[in-house]
This record gives structure tokens, sequence and C-alpha cells, in this order.
């Protein structure tokens, strides 16, 4: 039987096309305020649109299907508080608490400026206005490209994202000693602008992307009070503006897919909990789906949380409830062989919610939290 119901599993996954971006987003051709906005968004989605990159934003871009319109509100509002972040925001470059890692020199930061460089291998905080050479990561190649021009802190963002991905991020120590050798060869004694920034712009569904994409010289407070962001559709397009909150305009909104539900319930209660309220247990077939599981996993309440993965003691093979076979796989070590103990009960998969996040194989009648995903292809 178990046979059987696996054949059956992967025919329908071979007909059927895979969820590739578990967060789309939806254009609302309505003009709110702001606040309106993000009333309207959580009502009817999850948020106001959250972005991480520069693919969100050509998909948000996407979602716009009127020619007329000229800027869009997103998610994004200043607050009171005011942090240090990384240029690339996405958190999914980002593991446990890595993202916060500092290397300030002693007595840094000391100054009200919102830029920093690396000299010598220790971090000073610095006016973006000031004209430096830089290092850019590229995430292709996964490696740090020094460049020789000096610029502004803004400038040299903008050239690391054209050409590369970002300024560089620094996540460890050994990171920032790989760094420093780069800088010393390349600029001997000259620091260089690293892509940690200082802000005091927050998302509305609380995301700790830092990515920003702000127009040249924006944002700039005009009158005092411009506290919320839009998007350029047509002028300035996917270029950001500071807007006072109660302008209307149209919006978008979005909808992540994956719902985090903190239920402490067994895999099988689990599975059905999510396809009678939801659409199935969450499938894993990308680098780019693990990154939002990681992301929503985080906010746990157990140390692993539940995917929609079996283990099929009769064939010796993980599958996922959607039907597909593991095609990507990140498994923690010594997890996901293969050669299970199917002796007391059958083994299900789950994605730790902290740490380097791998999955890890337990028995299905362990109790965890678990997620969910609405994505109906």
């Amino acid at each position: 039987m178990e046979q059987k119901t696996f054949i059956t599993l992967i025919l329908s996954a071979v007909f059927s096309s895979s969820a590739c971006v578990p967060r789309q987003y939806h254009f609302v051709n309505q003009k709110l305020t702001w606040t309106e906005a993000q009333r309207n968004c959580r009502e009817d989605y999850t948020d106001l649109a959250t972005i991480d990159n520069m693919n969100d934003i050509e998909e948000l871009l996407k979602s716009v299907n009127d020619d007329q319109i000229q800027y869009v509100w997103i998610g994004l509002q200043k607050t009171d508080s005011d942090k240090w972040k990384w240029s690339l925001g996405d958190p999914a470059f980002y593991t446990g608490n890595n993202s916060q890692y500092r290397n300030w020199a002693l007595g840094q930061p000391n100054d009200n400026v919102d830029c920093s460089n690396m000299n010598p291998g220790q971090w000073n905080d610095y006016s973006c206005a000031n004209i430096l050479q830089f290092i850019c990561y590229n995430d292709s190649s996964k490696g740090y490209i020094p460049e020789q021009q000096k610029m502004t802190w803004r400038d040299a963002q903008s050239y690391c994202r054209k050409y590369h991905t970002d300024l560089v991020s620094v996540r460890n120590q050994t990171e920032n000693q790989q760094i420093e050798k780069i800088r010393i060869n390349a600029f001997g004694a000259s620091g260089v602008w690293i892509g940690l920034f200082r802000d005091t712009w927050e998302w509305s569904d609380q995301s700790d992307s830092s990515f920003r994409n702000w127009r040249p010289n924006i944002p700039d407070n005009v009158g005092g009070n411009e506290n919320c962001a839009v998007v350029g559709v047509k002028t300035d397009r996917g270029q950001w503006e500071d807007w006072k909150c109660d302008i209307k305009t149209q919006f978008v909104c979005h909808d992540d897919k994956l719902v985090l539900v903190q239920q402490n319930l067994s895999w099988t209660e689990a599975l059905k909990y999510c396809q009678e309220n939801h659409v199935d247990l969450v499938s894993v077939n990308s680098e780019q789906i693990q990154y939002r599981v990681m992301n929503v996993a985080r906010k746990a309440s157990t140390a692993e949380v539940w995917l929609g993965l079996r283990h099929s003691c009769t064939l010796g093979i993980w599958f996922w409830v959607n039907g597909e076979i593991l095609c990507y796989q990140n498994w923690a070590a010594g997890h996901g062989t293969g050669v299970e103990d199917c002796s007391d009960t059958v083994r299900v998969g789950a994605v730790q919610s902290g740490g380097d996040q791998r999955w890890v194989s337990l028995p299905q009648t362990d109790k965890l939290n678990f997620i969910c995903t609405n994505h109906d292809e």
C-alpha cells in the first residue's frame, strides 16, 4: 500500500508545476493613506509589501498592471529606532545572529554619521558623503571584489548592485579576516566602504530585511514629516522616495504563502491541519524556498518545525507530501541518509528553528510547530 501511494504521488508531481516564489505581490488600484493601505493589506493578504532584494523589486513592479500608475506605497515606515544594518538586506543571507556581528574599533561608533568603513580590520563610523574605495560581494561566485575607484557610500552601493550583488557584508570573524587581507592586498593602508549603515526605517510586517533602494539624495524628509515610503513605477522605476504618510496613492501588498502555526502537533495532525485550513505542509524544492522557510521557522516556539517531508521504509527514500522527490536537500549531518529506523514509527522531516536551520529526521509522533503553505499549484 505504501509503495502504491508513493508512486501515485510521484506521478502527480510529474504533471504539476512546483512552487517557486512563496511571497507574491498584489497591486491594489485604490488610493489610500499609508495607514489605510496597511490595514487593507492585513485584512486581505499578509501585509504591505516587504522587499528583500532587487529581484523582489522586479516582481513587485510586474504586479502593477496599470500604465498610468506613478508611485505605490510599500511597507517601509520611519520609526524612533536607530539601528545599524547591512546593505545586503535579504534575511536569507544570514543564519542565527550573524547579521549582528560587529567589529567596531575601540570607541566606535562615536559620531552622528550613518555609514561605516574598514581600516585596519576594525570598523569605524564615517560620513556617507566621503569618498572611498570599496569591496563588493558577488553571490554567483561567492567572492569579494575590491573596486579601485573612489565613491560615496551610496554610489558604491549602487555600483555593487549593478555589477555584482551588493556592498560586502561581514558575518563573522573569519570573513572579517578574509576581507581584511583583500583590503591590504588591493588598497594597502587605505580604508574601504563596507555595507553597514544606520537608519530608522522598519518594515510593517517586522521583517528583518535591511534592503533599501532609495533614489539619490533620498530620503530627504521635506517638511520634517515624510515618514512612509513609496516605490516609483514609471518615473525613477524601482527606486524609493519618502512621502508624508497621509498622502493617498495606490499600494502593493504581499502574501508570504507560508504560515507558521505555533501549535504543538504530531506530524500527521499538522498535515491534517494544513490541508483543512490552508493547502498543505510546506515542501522545500529550492534554496530560495529554504530561505523563506528559515525566516519563518526562526519565530517558532519549538526547536524543530515540521515540514511536508516523509520517509518511505518500503522504498528507502524521502519524498514531499506534494508528490515531489528530493532534488534540493539541506540535511543536518547524520540525517536524511535513507537508512532510517523503521522499527517503532514512521520517520518524517523537520527544519531546525535555530542554528544552521538544517533538516532533521524525527518520529512522526513528536509534537512540534509546523509550516503550512497557501500555494495551491
